[in-house]
């Protein structure tokens, strides 16, 4: 397993911190035009995703890429989590995984 470049776990408080480096997150699907969509981050935050095929509305999707500027984030990869994902207990490992807890998280 490579542990060069861990990818971080983030909401959308959280990924200024990240700006240009690879994250994940949850978001559910409110909006799509085209190319980019726009979601509601665990933390009940808006985000910009780009990059993603079409994805049903209010479908939860964990988003892998590139954070490119304080609110929106360049997938690679996507994972649909469906339509009953629990947001609270996702947040919850973001503030562990940028926290007290990070060491465990690479």
């Amino acid at each position: 397993m490579d542990t060069s470049s861990p990818t971080v776990f983030v909401n959308a408080e959280l990924l200024p911190m990240y700006v240009g480096r690879k994250v994940r997150a949850v978001v559910q699907v409110t909006q799509s035009d085209g190319e980019i969509k726009t979601g509601k981050s665990t933390d009940e935050r808006q985000l910009m995703i780009k990059g993603l095929p079409q994805v049903p509305l209010m479908t939860h999707i964990e988003v892998i890429g590139i954070a490119e500027s304080e609110q929106s984030i360049h997938a690679e990869t996507w994972t649909n989590f469906g339509n009953t994902f629990d947001t609270q207990s996702y947040n919850q490992v973001c503030q562990l995984a940028n926290g007290e807890f990070k060491g465990l998280f690479l």
